[in-house]
């Protein structure tokens, strides 16, 4: 089956923030399916919206990029998760373009606004974010996440989050829940505990 993958790019009056990581995330994937030479994204980059906050969507394949556009974005109000659990066999690695699956484990949140991926009794991510968890004043992140993310790479680097392999088990002796992406950055879901944001 052929794979398209995907880069989504927060885009500032022009902008793209913390591109770095998203080159070495899409040359990863380039070099481990083709022997062609990655494009550069900066200069794909050119026509970006000189104003306003934009979601740039970079979609490719081993064969090169198909397409770059942008969208204006509203980012999505996220208070309430709910405790899904899928088969060990679920992977999403990279970024696909393809989510179906994704998507249909979206559809189960009711009532809550996403959910978040179980696997081997083990927290993942949500459907569109990494996850970070406060304890005794440090942020814990998954340890093996289905995908490893740009914001969680970078601020791993940069010392602001640590690795821990989290289960559900222990899921309330955390304090705070925070979730990350390139559009949100780091977003701490305000004056709720893990017990009431967790459903």
């Amino acid at each position: 089956m052929k794979h398209e993958f995907l880069e989504t790019i927060k885009i500032v009056d022009g902008k793209a923030l913390h591109l770095s990581y998203h080159q070495a995330r899409y040359e990863s994937v380039v070099n481990a399916c083709s022997s062609l030479k990655p494009a550069s994204l900066e200069k794909l980059l050119t026509d970006a919206p000189k104003e306003g906050l934009f979601r740039c969507r970079v979609l490719y394949g081993c064969d090169g990029v198909v397409s770059v556009s942008y969208h204006p974005y509203t980012k999505r109000s996220i208070t309430k998760l709910k405790l899904i659990e899928v088969p060990l066999t679920f992977e999403y690695a990279k970024k696909y373009a393809n989510r179906r699956e994704l998507d249909a484990l979206y559809e189960q949140r009711e009532p809550c606004d996403d959910v978040v991926i179980v696997q081997d009794g083990l927290i993942k991510d949500t459907t569109i974010a990494n996850i970070a968890l406060l304890r005794e004043g440090v942020w814990y992140t998954p340890k093996s996440p289905l995908l490893k993310g740009t914001t969680r790479q970078r601020l791993l680097d940069d010392g602001k989050i640590e690795e821990a392999q989290i289960r559900v088990d222990e899921l309330y002796e955390y304090e705070s829940l925070a979730l990350m992406n390139a559009m949100i950055d780091f977003d701490i879901i305000q004056n709720k505990s893990v017990e009431e944001v967790v459903c």
